[in-house]
């Protein structure tokens, strides 16, 4: 371990590593993600026509829908680095699931919100108790909480990483049971078929919610990289702190 230079981080100079978790990728790549926010958001209020049965509520789309992909996105990555972890013992690939747990917990956050404002004027409620879509979303929300809960608990971090795992798991199961419950109980919720696959966007509705996907896909990976970055140094701030604690041990068994 070297002394630390001006402005580093103790843990920058015990790994001999970068003091921050950003770099010249992140950094462009949240620009691009920022630019292409701003077109959305453009494109969506300005230049999207209304819908003729939905009225201006339609525009709720190019948010609602690619944060419910991107939400299966990011706990379809904390479900390989689950499975990644359980079978190779691989720090990295905890972190990794994670950093996808957080980042889908957001997500998915944002897809019950944006869902309820978008069920007002459709379809007469904010929530509906008995439509099975809003309930197992809700559930797939709370158990990826209950996934950041177990991590929170602390304890021995290889421990709490299996523990996370299983319940990371349990939560990828019911992503295919939220996906697919619209065509499996088409007779017990409001949802409406796949926007994609009903062949009833317009041109420039359609253009603006694929690039909404694209953006969407580039601000997932600018967070997933940076909360494994920050998951990364403090995993060896730990490791740190340890090493100081046992060197002032045997400093003392010396004494």
């Amino acid at each position: 371990m070297r002394p630390p230079a001006a402005g580093e981080s103790p843990v920058a100079s015990y790994l001999g590593g970068p003091a921050r978790t950003g770099s010249r990728f992140t950094f462009w790549l949240g620009l691009v993600t920022l630019v292409g926010v701003a077109a959305v958001a453009a494109l969506g209020l300005l230049a999207v026509p209304a819908d003729d049965v939905q009225g201006d509520a339609v525009r709720i789309i190019f948010v609602h829908v690619p944060s419910a992909l991107g939400a299966y996105t990011a706990f379809g990555i904390t479900a390989v680095g689950s499975v990644m972890w359980l079978w190779r013992r691989s720090v990295w690939w905890d972190l990794t699931a994670h950093a996808g747990a957080e980042v889908g917990v957001l997500l998915c956050g944002l897809t019950l919100v944006t869902g309820m404002l978008w069920g007002r004027p459709t379809w007469g409620t904010y929530w509906e108790w008995g439509d099975v879509r809003l309930v197992t979303a809700l559930i797939l929300f709370l158990v990826m909480v209950g996934y950041l809960s177990v991590r929170a608990l602390g304890g021995d971090a290889s421990s709490v990483a299996t523990r996370a795992a299983v319940v990371g798991l349990v939560g990828a199961v019911n992503i295919l049971i939220v996906n697919r419950s619209v065509n499996w109980w088409a007779n017990r919720t409001l949802h409406q078929q796949s926007s994609l696959t009903d062949g009833k966007l317009e041109d420039l509705t359609l253009f603006t919610l694929f690039l909404a996907f694209v953006v969407t896909a580039m601000a997932i990976l600018w967070m997933v990289v940076h909360r494994f970055r920050i998951a990364w140094l403090e995993r060896q701030f730990q490791m740190l702190e340890v090493d100081d604690a046992l060197a002032a041990r045997r400093a003392e068994a010396v004494r």
